[in-house]
């Protein structure tokens, strides 16, 4: 299909121009944005490792495309051709190991953000956010830093009227409580999100060699004696003998001869020309914003934890210093940092889409996980702090804790630390098992082992020292979490003795006795140990993006060479035996 008419607008026509009938072009223009390409013998594998036959996702597909023309890619579900746009885009995963040769005008170029755009399949799109303001915060984050802001006001106006976005500019997206633009709309608005840095190479969609084939069986029975696999190869063996397979190679090399002298220079284009901190604002607000216009994200869980808060108050209110207020100021301890933090777990529903959108970003070469984690961190901190204080102050002046405003201050602090442990927990679960059910499952079964190790249900001393001891409850948030709790309640209160005229009991022979916990160290100790726990567990989030990404990212390349040049050998003995 043609989508840009000129007098010689492919290589091989003939012209009245002194170029050995080849031609770039009818314009200087079109001449100078020209670009070419053509893909010879990709072969990708997935190696074995040692276990089972090495799997082969494509087998000698050669290929070109030409500016000025749309090609698509046709077969059935599996036959490879989004692992083609993979390779082509280089998207490919660490794990694979892909043999061939990719040249952009002549030359071999290693296809990246600015030089190509890939549109997925699925739209990807933040549902809370307007037409516009996705276009404006996918520029900001893309664009060089050198732009005004009035040059890359020009550049999201003039993609939003070029797509046909100008009526629904200022509509939301939509999400599942919130109506939006249409099926239409928004992948357009996919299709604008790529071509917004105007990228110098065009969209390839390019069919496997069956499909050049025109000519028609004998009989309308003549293939079904056969198996499928059978058809397949009996198709790719005639294509290679036929006269198309002539052509398209003779195409190709004249591609790449003539442009790799003739043709228009390419330069490596960055992955991503805005800078980091550019990025990290950009995230920071655009994150801020969804989280914000999203009512399941952190409005609703304000709403639920107050009300449990107000239920717990009025459970505990004015709990005392009697002798059973030692045991219910324990168990109001315990709920607020083990079962009420649970509640945190419901966020997950939204890592998931954000991490969706993460993953599409990070392929495209938008920014890194750095920045991500980040800018997540930052425009979550004003809800965590609100949800703690909001929760810390009902409790609190309820329940009737020791009084003191530093008390009450690290009351709010300890309870925020347990939240952005519990987050930082499932945002890691997102990025492993992205997967709604799965994942509530895995996130409920790790906040779970952390709340029975904390020592509530069981005290410290009396866990089994092998494992749960040494060194699940060192590396739990739940035990600092209600040590720290328990110090700043306790210590400097006295309580009555269980009956009257028994002793009183200060609040150290309590934590030390009746919960055996040592006072060697502070209760903000405790603290900074939780806040250390939310770091380690932001720098796991680093790896589970990886290990989402790369199936095997512990193995060296050199070990995928040498699996992928065992396969090939297998491959080509393969085929000499089913032919």
């Amino acid at each position: 299909m043609e989508i840009e008419p000129s007098s010689c607008s492919r290589i091989g026509d003939t012209t009245e121009d002194d170029n050995n009938g080849v031609c770039l072009g009818g314009s200087t223009s079109m001449r100078e944005r020209a670009t070419y390409l053509v893909w010879r013998d990709l072969m990708v594998v997935l190696p074995n490792f040692g276990q089972g036959h090495t799997k082969r996702l494509l087998h000698r597909i050669s290929g070109f495309a030409e500016p000025g023309r749309i090609m698509a890619i046709m077969g059935p579900s599996g036959s490879g051709k989004s692992t083609l746009l993979d390779s082509l885009a280089g998207r490919l995963s660490k794990n694979v190991v892909m043999t061939g040769d990719i040249l952009l005008n002549g030359e071999k170029k290693k296809l990246s953000n600015g030089v190509v755009a890939y549109v997925t399949q699925e739209d990807v799109l933040m549902g809370t956010l307007t037409v516009r303001e996705t276009i404006t915060y996918s520029a900001y984050l893309r664009l060089p830093t050198t732009f005004t802001n009035e040059e890359v006001k020009g550049i999201i106006e003039g993609t939003i009227m070029e797509m046909g976005l100008v009526d629904c500019g200022d509509s939301l997206i939509g999400t599942w409580h919130l109506r939006g633009i249409s099926g239409g709309e928004k992948k357009r608005l996919s299709i604008a999100l790529e071509i917004l840095i105007r990228p110098r190479g065009e969209k390839v969609y390019f069919g496997e060699a069956k499909d050049a084939i025109t000519e028609e069986p004998k009989g309308s029975d003549a293939y079904k004696k056969f198996s499928v696999s059978e058809i397949k190869a009996t198709l790719a063996e005639k294509y290679k003998r036929s006269n198309f397979a002539k052509k398209a190679e003779s195409k190709m090399k004249q591609i790449s001869q003539f442009v790799c002298f003739h043709g228009p220079e390419t330069s490596t284009i960055k992955m991503s020309q805005a800078g980091w901190l550019k990025q990290l604002s950009t995230l920071t607000q655009r994150s801020f914003v969804n989280m914000s216009r999203d009512i399941g994200y952190y409005w609703l869980r304000v709403i639920i934890y107050s009300i449990v808060s107000i239920c717990v108050g009025t459970i505990f209110y004015d709990v005392g210093t009697g002798y059973t207020a030692i045991l219910a100021r324990g168990a109001c301890g315990g709920f607020i940092t083990g079962f009420m933090v649970f509640m945190s777990i419901g966020s997950f529903p939204s890592f998931i889409e954000d991490t969706k959108i993460f993953t599409r970003e990070r392929l495209n070469g938008y920014y890194g996980v750095v920045v991500f984690i980040l800018s997540n961190f930052l425009s979550s901190l004003p809800f965590m702090l609100m949800i703690s204080f909001v929760t810390g102050t009902i409790t609190w002046n309820m329940v009737k804790f020791r009084h003191g405003f530093s008390r009450y201050a690290y009351y709010c602090l300890n309870l925020f630390a347990s939240i952005a442990v519990v987050e930082s927990c499932m945002m890691v679960v997102a990025s492993l098992v992205p997967n709604f059910l799965m994942g509530i499952v895995t996130g409920a079964g790790i906040i779970g082992i952390m709340m029975m190790t904390s020592g509530f249900f069981r005290q410290l001393p009396d866990l089994p020292k092998p494992f749960w001891r040494y060194p699940v409850s060192y590396i739990n948030y739940g035990s600092r979490s209600l040590q720290g709790t328990y110090k700043n309640d306790m210590l400097g209160l006295v309580f009555n003795g269980l009956a009257p005229g028994d002793p009183k009991l200060t609040g150290e022979e309590v934590i030390t006795k009746m919960y055996p916990l040592p006072l060697n160290h502070s209760k903000w100790w405790d603290f900074v140990c939780n806040i250390r726990h939310s770091g380690c567990v932001s720098h796991h989030i680093l790896h589970g993006s990886q290990v989402q990404r790369e199936s095997f990212p512990v193995f060296p390349n050199n070990i995928c060479k040498k699996n992928a040049l065992s396969s090939k050998q297998t491959a080509i003995i393969q085929t000499i035996h089913v032919f």
